[in-house]
């Protein structure tokens, strides 16, 4: 028999790790995009992936963006 886990709502950031977390590059503030599950830097144009809801503050694993 087969069980199938519950359907996941999207996954979000707590809102307090978004206010204590910052970009490690410029130590500035990120911004939490929910459609891609990314905080975005803007000073550094980097968005860092968020993976089954860990934030990957890597640079070298960050995606570039304008």
């Amino acid at each position: 028999m087969t069980t199938s886990l519950p359907e996941r709502q999207e996954s979000t950031v707590d809102p307090k790790l978004l206010e204590i977390l910052v970009c490690p590059l410029t130590k500035g503030q990120l911004e939490f995009d929910s459609s891609r599950q990314e905080l975005i830097s803007r000073k550094a144009k980097l968005a860092y992936p968020i993976r089954d809801g860990i934030p990957i503050m890597l640079p070298e694993e960050a995606r570039k963006i304008d």
